[in-house]
């Protein structure tokens, strides 16, 4: 069931994507806003609370509400496991929005282009060259890619016994780790450390999937080599596989208002131009077939 979740869910996203703002998590932000006031006194144990508090009860309704369908009847468990597994995957969102991205740069709109990404990344893009443009958006969708997609698939058929559980923890995880930072100091300590934990597995496979959909030495050497020097690790790992197996260079330094923002060397060969960036997407919609692919023999081999 878990296989047959995981495609209606991927086909009905890529037909009837969400599009922005998505209610359920402006809805989940403020709640997480609400804790971070109650509970934010500078400790890391209180940041481990407010975690608890926002991801246990999430949880326990999901897996509530499957458990209950489950037993009136199989099939509404299986809708509960598409319906959730939709609202929880978002890359076609993102990737259109990539897509948008290039059409501008590819006609000149170059203001255009930073006002859309700086609204889907948030920051200063108004100095952004051609290249930072290119550049940024491509390490975006590679990101986004995997919170949004891989990460998210990987965690649901873990815990496909649980229903749709593993697909809202990784989820939830992800936005408080991106919500509780470590500007929130030792609060959002926590937050960190538990995406840390989750997300390790995960995104070492994103990484593999790259490697499998592109060119596989380059993107296991700049894995190797490169990901560390990332400020977050697991999403080096993401974006280093993936620069290597389309053989351009990413990450490099950034004009943010007046200064220059330094960020480490990421993948090798040229830099990329506007049309890498549907290249990119395109290696991800490969990655998300290998995934598919292999789901499907498994289930063959089941049935044999």
């Amino acid at each position: 069931m878990a296989f047959f979740s995981v495609l209606t869910a991927v086909a009905l996203e890529h037909l009837r994507p969400l599009r922005q703002p998505l209610p359920h998590y402006q809805h989940y932000s403020r709640f997480t806003q609400f804790l971070e006031r109650r509970f934010n006194a500078g400790e890391y144990s209180h940041g481990a609370i407010a975690w608890a508090l926002a991801m246990l009860p999430l949880l326990a309704v999901v897996w509530g509400v499957f458990a209950l369908l489950e037993g009136i009847s199989p099939v509404l468990g299986w809708i509960w496991n598409v319906a959730v597994l939709y609202f929880t995957l978002g890359f076609k969102y993102f990737s259109d929005s990539a897509e948008q991205i290039a059409r501008q740069l590819r006609a000149g709109e170059l203001d255009a282009a930073r006002e859309k990404l700086a609204a889907w990344r948030g920051g200063d893009t108004q100095q952004f060259s051609v290249d930072d443009l290119t550049r940024v958006t491509i390490e975006q969708v590679m990101a986004a890619s995997h919170r949004q997609m891989f990460g998210v698939l990987f965690w649901f058929v873990l815990l496909a016994s649980l229903g749709p559980v593993g697909a809202v923890l990784f989820r939830a995880a992800s936005i408080l780790s991106r919500r509780w930072t470590v500007s929130r100091g030792r609060f959002g300590a926590f937050a960190q450390r538990a995406f840390h934990v989750i997300n390790w597995v995960p995104a070492r496979l994103t990484a593999l999937t790259y490697a499998i959909a592109g060119n596989f030495e380059d993107a296991t050497f700049c894995w190797r080599t490169q990901a560390d020097a990332w400020p977050e690790t697991e999403e080096g790992v993401v974006i280093a596989a993936g620069a290597g197996a389309m053989g351009v260079k990413l990450g490099q330094s950034v004009s943010v208002g007046d200064e220059t923002v330094w960020r480490p060397d990421l993948g090798t060969g040229q830099a990329p131009d506007h049309d890498c960036i549907d290249s990119a997407v395109s290696m991800i919609w490969r990655g998300l077939v290998i995934w598919l692919a292999a789901g499907l023999l498994i289930v063959v081999a089941g049935w044999i």
